[in-house]
């Protein structure tokens, strides 16, 4: 059983809403045991929060009769209320609670350490919210008093999230995203530096200053105060130009593939597109640039290359999710499989990454099977038994039809300091990759 907590409160069996709770404090209880899944609340506490402090004579019968009914409503759903000493606890189970998954998504972002993924992992975070919490049971004061710990954190979520891509150079999305929100935290000083850096990133730095003006005012004005060090550095570091402040977009150039970005095409081979994943091999290496960063994006790459069917790319997605370490394993394979790739086609007298790229291929090889499609041709393909490796022995099988064709010799790599990608010249005569932005800024550089 499901229950949504963040917006409406609402329960749901198999995806079909279920109607618990007649009354909005019936429903209200349920939820403040929710909040608390796996521990006891009292029962004072929870008539003080049904009540706000004004309870009736009749207040302890009266959640005694709505946890009566709601047992009965959730019994058969598998979830249990359970008495302990003076109070109530809904037992942890396999039921789902946004909230519960908020705060894990939120944690687990907070630890990744690619911009990237921390975006992927807030956006889903976020993504969970449909209004405030408990938006038709709970009236402003009592959300303030079940609530003040997750709205602190969505607003941290939000302002970490806005870092993660100023890191990216994504700053049109952060002034379009934290615009409204300012509206509603006018004095939250780190969202107010998040806007101030996208704003001068974006070359508007009168913008920029007028909005630490304005928020200094406002701290003078309601608290007495004036803004933080951080917040004044920021303002003096714009003021001047300094250019540590800029901090022009990375070399990622993107195409969206379901909820994966995904790098543009550039070589017409699908090894070479695999070692094309990391977005400037011949330069620094810049925040966002490795396209590998999670399972989903291995899989979902896969799939639009043709290298793995689509409803198995369905698939692996969802065992990933059961088997993470076994994922992130062989996340890890692929991208030690990558790097003695692009080694091996750069430099054709490296024993040492051809051997193993070629125990890879080998290995992909023995687990595969010989099937015919739907054209009625016969092809060889990794077999189920392969599991999660699936991509990575696609990936193998198509370095060694490379490795074994004369065309291994016409592969070139793009000579851009910031580039690197490698694709297939058959003249002889090309020079850049077809990004085609890197020849024009060699060109601009006078090199």
């Amino acid at each position: 059983m499901e229950f949504q907590l963040l917006g409406p409160f609402a329960a749901r069996h198999e995806g079909r809403q279920v109607p618990v709770g007649s009354r909005r404090q019936e429903r209200c209880l349920l939820a403040v045991l929710l909040l608390h899944a796996g521990r006891a609340v009292p029962t004072d506490r929870l008539i003080d929060l049904l009540w706000d402090g004004e309870p009736p004579a009749s207040a302890r019968a009266t959640v005694h009769t709505y946890v009566g009914r709601l047992r009965a409503a959730l019994r058969p759903h598998g979830v249990s209320v359970e008495t302990r000493h003076d109070g109530y606890a809904v037992e942890q189970g396999p039921h789902g609670i946004d909230v519960q998954e908020f705060v894990g998504l939120v944690g687990q972002a907070a630890d990744a350490g690619d911009p990237a993924e921390r975006i992927r992992l807030y956006d889903q975070a976020l993504g969970l919210w449909h209004g405030p919490l408990l938006a038709d049971v709970a009236d402003d004061r009592l959300r303030t008093r079940l609530g003040g710990r997750l709205g602190e954190l969505r607003l941290s979520a939000v302002e970490r999230r806005a870092e993660a891509q100023l890191a990216l150079g994504l700053h049109d999305g952060v002034v379009a995203d934290l615009t409204p929100l300012l509206v509603e935290h006018p004095s939250r000083e780190r969202l107010v530096g998040a806007q101030m850096t996208a704003l001068y990133r974006v070359g508007r730095q009168a913008d920029a200053l007028r909005l630490y003006g304005r928020t200094r005012d406002l701290l003078a004005d309601e608290l007495g105060t004036e803004p933080g060090r951080e917040l004044r550095t920021l303002h003096e570091r714009i003021l001047l130009g300094d250019p540590r402040l800029d901090r022009p977009p990375g070399p990622v150039y993107a195409v969206r593939v379901g909820d994966q970005w995904l790098p543009w095409s550039t070589s017409g081979h699908p090894a070479l597109e695999f070692c094309n994943t990391y977005a400037g091999w011949g330069g620094e290496r810049l925040p966002g640039s490795d396209w590998l960063r999670g399972y989903a994006t291995l899989a979902v790459w896969a799939g639009h290359l043709d290298l793995v069917e689509e409803r198995q790319v369905t698939r692996l997605r969802e065992q990933a999710l059961r088997q993470p370490a076994e994922a992130a394993a062989v996340l890890e394979e692929a991208r030690r499989l990558r790097t003695g790739l692009y080694a091996c086609l750069t430099d054709p007298q490296d024993g040492r990454a051809f051997k193993a790229v070629a125990a890879a291929v080998e290995d992909a090889a023995r687990l595969s099977v010989f099937t015919r499609g739907e054209d009625g041709l016969g092809r060889w393909q990794p077999s189920p038994s392969a599991g999660l490796r699936l991509p990575v022995c696609s990936v193998a099988r198509s370095a060694g039809e490379l490795l074994a064709d004369p065309r291994r010799f016409t592969v070139r790599g793009c000579p851009s300091r910031d580039c690197g990608w490698l694709f297939l010249d058959d003249s002889g005569r090309r020079r850049w990759c077809s990004l085609a932005t890197c020849g024009a800024k060699r060109a601009a550089g006078g090199r």
